[in-house]
């Protein structure tokens, strides 16, 4: 069986644009504000994780560009940050046996940084353009679980009301697209959808059929009957065509359903 996953890549694709038409238009309201250039690497320390869609997309990416030494030297900061990764997961879980509030490890994690492997010893991307979406937005202000964040770098005030971002709109678009890859291959796991991982092991995981827990060519069979058929890109844009319905009462429009509004600006600086 050969998984094929360029209709989802163009879904996802279809978010990235949105992504950046979010930031290019805060930047251009509050240009002044918004420091990221060439050479900030700021942002390429901070500690977080992909959803299975976009670790598919960075994994396919890296694959299809990287070969030789330059792909061995990308793995190799990726197993070194996998382990500093894993090394902070654990402490975070001992201090929640040790009965630290949430909010503490969370300013703790916030504080950690980790080298993402992909940046180079130039202190550039070497994958910018199919970098994840945290990184497309963390110049702008976001607001994640309630609480205002920014990077500390840019020209944001705390207290101040600035277009910020409502990162938990856009994750939930992530999820029912890797939820759809899930059903779309058949995965005899329930909760390949909502697996998270970080960039490095990402970067290090081959997603091939037995990782992803797709079923033999009989199950796969006793399953495509089963399952829902998922629409492609093109079926889905027609169906929004015709459709006289609210975004919300459609799955094909769960990709778009999260916005730019203007909320409070950020009280951490983090």
């Amino acid at each position: 069986m050969t998984l094929d996953f360029s209709p989802f890549f163009e879904r996802y694709e279809n978010i990235v644009r949105q992504v950046d038409g979010i930031f290019a238009k805060i930047q251009e309201q509050h240009g002044d504000l918004v420091r990221c250039g060439q050479g900030c690497s700021d942002c390429c320390y901070a500690l977080f994780d992909l959803s299975l869609i976009e670790a598919l997309y960075i994994n396919h990416h890296f694959n299809k560009k990287f070969s030789g030494m330059e792909r061995s030297s990308v793995l190799d900061r990726a197993d070194d940050a996998d382990r500093e990764v894993h090394r902070l997961k654990r402490r975070a879980y001992r201090a929640s046996q040790d009965g630290l509030p949430t909010a503490e490890i969370l300013r703790k994690i916030a504080a950690a940084k980790v080298r993402c492997p992909l940046l180079g010893d130039d202190d550039l991307c070497v994958l910018y353009e199919h970098r994840p979406l945290t990184c497309r937005l963390y110049g702008v202000p976001m607001n994640i679980n309630g609480e205002p964040h920014t990077c500390g770098r840019s020209g944001f005030e705390p207290g101040k009301a600035y277009p910020t971002v409502h990162v938990e709109k856009l994750q939930d678009s992530l999820m029912n697209l890797s939820n759809d890859i899930s059903v779309a291959i058949g995965s005899r796991y329930k909760d390949l959808g909502t697996v998270l991982v970080p960039p490095s092991l990402a970067l290090l995981t081959e997603y091939d059929e037995t990782y992803l827990g797709v079923a033999g060519k009989s199950e796969a069979a006793k399953a495509e009957t089963a399952a829902p058929t998922i629409p492609t890109m093109k079926e889905a844009s027609e169906a929004c065509g015709s459709c006289d319905k609210d975004e919300s009462a459609c799955a094909s429009c769960k990709d778009k359903s999260f916005s730019l509004v203007l909320g409070k600006g950020p009280d951490d600086g983090e």
